[in-house]
Order: C-alpha cells, then sequence, then structure tokens
C-alpha cells in the first residue's frame, strides 16, 4: 500500500460516494465498515446518515435511480446508476437506505396527511396514471392529466407523484331549516342522482353533514323565513319554474307564501324574497276597498276591479293590491240623529 493510500471507518447507517478516476464512476459504500481507498479512489461526499423513514412518514426523491424488477438498482455498462433525471419518487417506511449519485431529498422527511371524519382532499391528475386505490366497475380507475376526484376521510392520504392535492374540503353541517346553494362547476350527477348542467344552481335541504362533490361548489348557506299569522312572504320568480308545491310559476310572477302552506319557507333558487307582508286587519267598524283585487281561482289580478272588504276580517293584500283610501271607519247613524234630519 502506497503513504497516499487513505483509510475511511464508517458507523452503522452511514454511507459515502467514492469516486474512481479511472474508470469515471462514483459508487456508494454503506456501513459499518473500514474502507481502504486505493491510489485512484477519492471520497466526493463524506459520511452521511442513511435517510430514515419512520411509520407514517413519506419522503421525496428527486432524481431517483431507476430499478430492476427485482428491486436492485440498475446500472448501465460502465457501472454507473441509471438516474431518472427530472422525476420524482416518493418514498414510504421501509429500511434506512442511502442517496445513489445524482438522487437528492426533496424537502424533508414528513408525516402523512390524515384526513379526519367529514373531510375531503381534492385532488388533481398531473399525469396519467392507473389509480389501484380507486374502483370503477371493479376495476382500477384509470387517471389523466386534469382529472379531479374527492378522496374521503378518516383516512390517511398516501401522496403520489401523479397527484397533486389542490385543497382541503370540510363538510358543512346543515341544521333544521338550513339549506345549501350548490352550482355545478360541469355536467355532472348530483347525490340525489339528478343531472346538472354547468352553472345549473339547485338546492340541498337534508339535515346534517354534507360534502360537496368534486364538481360542485357551495354557493351559499340559505336560513328558512319563520311564517306566522300576522306574516307573509311576498315572492318573484326570475325563471319559469315549478315549485316545491308543484305549481307552474312564469318568469317574473309574485305571490304570496302564508302560514296556511308552510310554518317556514326557503327560497328556491329561482325565487327572490320581495319582502315581507303585514296581516291587514279589520274591526267591526272598518271597512276598505281594493283596488285590482286577486282571484284565487285564475291566480291573476282582476285589473280595473274594485272589491269591498267589510269587518270584522283580516287578510294578506296580494302582489298587486292595493287599499284605495287606506282602512276607514264606518259610520253609524242612531235614532236622535235621524229624528234630528226629520
Amino acid at each position: 500500500m502506497s503513504n497516499s493510500s487513505q483509510v475511511v471507518r464508517m458507523r452503522p447507517h452511514t454511507y459515502i460516494h467514492v469516486a474512481d478516476s479511472n474508470s469515471n464512476v462514483t459508487r456508494v459504500v454503506t456501513g459499518p465498515c473500514t474502507l481502504t481507498l486505493k491510489d485512484h479512489e477519492k471520497v466526493v461526499m463524506a459520511p452521511e446518515p442513511m435517510i430514515m423513514i419512520p411509520p407514517r412518514h413519506y419522503c421525496i426523491i428527486a432524481n431517483p435511480a431507476q430499478r430492476l424488477d427485482d428491486g436492485s438498482v440498475a446500472t448501465d455498462r460502465h457501472g454507473s446508476v441509471k438516474i431518472a433525471h427530472g422525476d420524482e419518487e416518493v418514498r414510504f417506511t421501509q429500511a434506512p437506505f442511502p442517496l445513489y449519485p445524482g438522487e437528492k431529498l426533496f424537502g424533508k422527511v414528513a408525516p402523512l396527511q390524515v384526513v379526519g371524519p367529514n373531510q375531503a382532499l381534492r385532488l388533481r391528475c398531473i399525469r396519467d396514471f392507473v389509480d389501484s386505490v380507486t374502483k370503477v366497475d371493479g376495476k382500477d380507475a384509470k387517471r389523466v392529466a386534469g382529472d379531479e376526484w374527492l378522496f374521503e376521510g378518516p383516512a390517511t392520504y398516501l401522496p403520489r407523484v401523479e397527484v397533486q392535492v389542490v385543497e382541503i374540503i370540510r363538510a358543512v353541517i346543515l341544521k333544521a331549516n338550513q339549506a345549501l346553494k350548490l352550482r355545478a362547476r360541469k355536467l355532472m350527477v348530483d347525490a340525489s342522482g339528478a343531472s346538472r348542467r354547468a352553472g345549473e344552481e339547485w338546492l340541498h335541504q337534508d339535515v346534517g353533514a354534507y360534502m360537496p362533490g368534486v364538481d360542485e361548489e357551495i354557493v351559499e348557506t340559505l336560513n328558512a323565513y319563520v311564517l306566522t299569522d300576522r306574516k307573509a312572504l311576498h315572492l318573484r320568480a326570475s325563471r319559469t319554474f315549478t315549485d316545491a308545491a308543484g305549481t307552474v310559476r312564469k318568469a317574473g310572477e309574485e305571490w304570496l307564501v302564508t302560514l296556511a302552506q308552510a310554518p317556514t319557507h326557503i327560497p328556491d333558487v329561482y325565487e327572490k324574497v320581495v319582502g315581507e307582508v303585514s296581516l291587514t286587519t279589520l274591526s267591526s267598524r272598518q271597512y276598505c276597498v281594493v283596488l285590482d283585487p286577486f282571484d284565487k281561482k285564475t291566480r291573476k289580478l282582476r285589473l280595473g276591479q274594485k272589491e269591498l272588504r267589510k269587518g270584522e276580517l283580516a287578510f294578506f293584500l296580494h302582489p298587486g293590491e292595493r287599499l284605495e283610501a287606506g282602512i276607514q271607519n264606518v259610520y253609524v247613524f242612531g235614532e236622535s240623529s235621524r229624528h234630528h234630519q226629520h
């Protein structure tokens, strides 16, 4: 051995890179061992601890070494390790391992993400692959770049280089007399099995936790209007549709919802609340004249007509109805006034 020879003592779970100046190949040497370097060998990376991934953790390796079917590292005819340049590889819990020449640890070893109950991850595919976790008709789902789907909890998410986590979605808790206004991002089928077009809006009124689908977005949470015997709701249709009672409402049509129909009312997506209408009451000594009275049979106003209403009476003025001169008092002529006239 020449004087230029060097002895390297390596502890367990450490590694070094040794370059051979004759073949220009760099190899990995792992400890524990005592290595005597030859004249044409040189340590190009000082002893480093191996990468250790504890349970329920992962790491990302940039420029990973290519592997053969048996798991061993692939080498070229010169003996250099083949590297997948520009690629990445996710590694989970395993025995401590060294980094081969060209490999780099991207970031650091991190714990796996736990998705709790009533939560989901919105995932986006950035590279085509076959998803063995999700089954479609009993077969592994084929994902293409641009696909989005939900990974629902409670579960532990195992990351992949082909998948990007877009956001965390939390379920919305609906109480009694509440509803969610939802909008479709694209052509889809909702939770009730109904087909929805892109941009279409609808209401979800089931009490409990609701997780919006991957192609749904929450517009707002609606609270019901509480109706009483002295208060009604004045509504207007923004387009022609069929309301919850099965009545066809035409665009621009206005109507009242009263306690007789329902104790509470959540406006549909095509219903606009114009305002609340208070009860009009007449005593036994009062009367009023209603202009353009509402006809319950035809559900239309009798334009140009008048209707006399005498107390005792209580009613709601329908949209379009109005009082000619407000509530007026009835004049009562007694016996004395009649004798005086004679």
